[in-house]
């Protein structure tokens, strides 16, 4: 049989019967510490396993990882590291006390962090006095909420009443819920940490979004320690591999006692990014609030120093809402957390906020950027982006597009990797957006089509102002054309896409340089004068030119004169040589013709057949050797065999 992984978390009001029930089902005690035991509370996580058999045509296991949750007031922070990943919540109610504050605070909790999906465990059923106004009482108080129609299962450990009903209805919910996704990004965010003699550091808590391997190297963040996994358990199993959904706990050697790993740490892959101080934040404030008088029914000002729970860390941060003063009860806001020290977290990761002091729940959210820029928390395309993301959560098309509506251009391997979105969901996304021809690829980068056209307008006109301040030079070198685009290149490799694309459209590159297609280099008219001379002379005595100092004795002529010869309309023998091309290309087949007719001949006989001088003849013979069109063999000159 082939087993299903999910994470179960209880949540309710202290003193409802969490740790008794989770006992009763597990045969596991989750209060593992003195003081529990003393005070006869639950106050850090506690955690069992739990298998449920599935019945049925192919018969398989639900391998249920369950993390019992504090439900006083003073470890509520405790109780949001618990339920930071799960797949289901175990909203626990005692039929004799109903529905209380901590209840209320705990089904908020799990509103903000995504849950959609519960079983309500009325306790203490022995004690009612009448077990439909008891469950009659519970459906009231969930409706609104996600779990409105959430099954109610009434319970007692003390009679083991309906603890079968409540594992049928969990294998009944769950049947129904689609298994945690392996999106190939694992995170565990750390619950527990110790060291055990002759093994090193343990560390356990929930993995999700991956698989975690033995022998894998992993990054310990937000201080990115670099690491291995020696061995995992899962389920009080030793394995090969553990996947999302599952109760993980990582052998991690080269970690000492004193590395500083902590709970709210996260190991992850090294190329999942880093941490960041800075998160662009949807915030909402639940609307079950507004009938209250509670704490968290006051509204959230504009620069609260609030505590912001992601997973199982949480940072002191400062709250900098966009675009209005305060949130209230129902409404959301676009936002800006200001964290004061560093946490890891992806688009889409939900958090929670709670005050100062850590007495109310104040707000939940969801991040739409992990790793923002404080400096252009206010700017018009920064709102744009955000409002973008803000109308697509869970789509991966609206994230991609606004991204590369924001960034220009990403490599596209590496796009959305900090985020809760597959490779497959990208590339989807990708593959979408390219159809509707809002992105281009290019080479091993994907690119908004708006700014890609711009940069592409951008690098023609830099290469036509160039043309027009230079119309004498073949184009313009492409170390320049690199240095007017700086500002507008996020990566060094998209400049060389862009000189391909560029090729393709109406540019040609010569060499080090770039130019239109059309381009002719042409003197400027402050050398044309010049220039009409030189070819004048030239032409005059095409095979006895004069010498370069007789050719340009002042500083225009000599301008004039090498773009003469860069334009191929010179030829530059030697350094005291030049001729008009179409001299050279005549000298060169007088030379061929005689050599053709009479199999050889010596400088001299070049010489009277050419009607010039040594001083011409002889490099210009060189320059034929160079060119493979004649080889000296001795004394005489032959064609060279093709």
């Amino acid at each position: 049989m082939t087993p299903q992984h999910f994470i179960l978390a209880t949540a309710g009001h202290v003193d409802h019967g969490k740790s008794a029930l989770v006992k009763a089902l597990t045969g596991t005690d989750p209060d593992r510490l003195p003081e529990e035991k003393a005070r006869g509370i639950t106050i850090d996580l506690g955690f069992a396993q739990l298998e449920l058999p599935v019945p049925g045509p192919v018969p398989s296991v639900l391998m249920l990882g369950l993390v019992d949750v504090p439900g006083h007031e003073d470890f509520v922070k405790n109780m949001v590291a618990g339920v930071g990943s799960i797949d289901l919540a175990l909203l626990v109610v005692a039929a004799d006390d109903g529905w209380m504050p901590q209840t209320e605070e705990h089904l908020q909790i799990l509103t903000y962090l995504g849950v959609t999906r519960a079983i309500v465990a009325l306790t203490k059923i022995d004690l009612a006095q009448d077990e439909a106004a008891a469950v009659s009482a519970v459906r009231a108080r969930l409706q609104g909420s996600p779990f409105a129609d959430a099954p109610i299962v009434p319970t007692s450990v003390v009679t083991r009443h309906g603890l079968e009903e409540l594992k049928a209805a969990l294998i009944q919910v769950l049947a129904q819920t689609p298994p945690p996704r392996d999106l190939g990004k694992p995170r565990l965010s750390v619950d527990r940490v110790f060291v055990l003699k002759g093994i090193g550091t343990v560390v356990t808590g929930t993995l999700t979004g991956g698989t975690l391997k033995r022998g894998q190297a992993v990054a310990v963040q937000p201080r990115r320690q670099l690491t291995r996994i020696r061995s995992l358990q899962s389920h009080n199993r030793d394995v090969e591999a553990a996947g999302p959904g599952t109760r993980t706990a990582l052998n991690l050697p080269d970690l000492d006692a004193g590395s500083g790993v902590q709970r709210g740490d996260v190991i992850t892959l090294p190329d999942l990014g880093a941490a960041a101080d800075t998160l662009d934040v949807l915030l909402e404030k639940s609307a079950r609030l507004a009938d209250t008088k509670s704490a968290a029914a006051r509204p959230l000002k504009n620069g609260t120093l609030v505590r912001v729970h992601l997973g199982s860390a949480h940072a002191a941060a400062r709250l900098m809402l966009l675009g209005q003063d305060e949130l209230g009860p129902g409404q959301r806001v676009l936002a800006q957390a200001r964290l004061e020290s560093p946490l890891l977290a992806f688009a889409g990761d939900r958090f929670i906020v709670r005050d100062w002091s850590e007495q109310a729940t104040l707000a939940g959210g969801v991040i739409l950027d992990p790793a923002a820029d404080r400096r252009r928390a206010h700017a018009p395309e920064r709102r744009t982006f955000l409002e973008e993301r803000a109308q697509g959560l869970g789509r991966a098309e609206f994230f991609v597009h606004s991204q590369l509506a924001r960034d220009g251009v990403a490599l596209r391997a590496r796009l959305l990797d900090r985020s809760r979105f597959s490779a497959e969901e990208i590339a989807g996304a990708v593959h979408e957006l390219l159809g509707q021809k809002q992105l281009v690829s290019v080479s091993d980068f994907v690119a908004d089509a708006a700014w890609w056209n711009r940069l592409q307008q951008r690098a023609g006109a830099a290469i036509d102002a160039w043309h027009r301040a230079h119309p004498e030079q073949p184009g313009l070198p492409l170390s320049d054309l690199r240095t007017a685009l700086h500002d507008a290149l996020p990566f060094p490799e998209v400049f060389a896409a862009l000189t391909v694309q560029l090729t393709r459209s109406g540019f040609i590159q010569t060499g080090v340089a770039i130019r239109r297609a059309h381009h002719r280099p042409a003197l400027p008219p402050q050398l044309q004068a010049a220039g009409t001379r030189l070819c004048a002379a030239l032409a005059a005595m095409p095979l006895e030119p004069p010498s370069r100092k007789e050719l340009a004795p002042d500083n225009a002529s000599q301008q004039a004169l090498r773009f003469l010869i860069q334009t191929d309309a010179a030829v530059e023998l030697g350094e005291d040589v030049i001729l008009a091309a179409e001299a050279f290309t005549r000298a060169t087949d007088l030379v061929k013709q005689h050599l053709t007719t009479q199999g050889q001949a010596t400088t001299s006989e070049l010489r009277q057949v050419l009607g010039s001088s040594r001083r011409i003849v002889i490099p210009l013979l060189e320059r034929l050797d160079k060119l493979g069109v004649t080889r000296r063999d001795g004394d005489v000159r032959v064609l060279r065999q093709r």
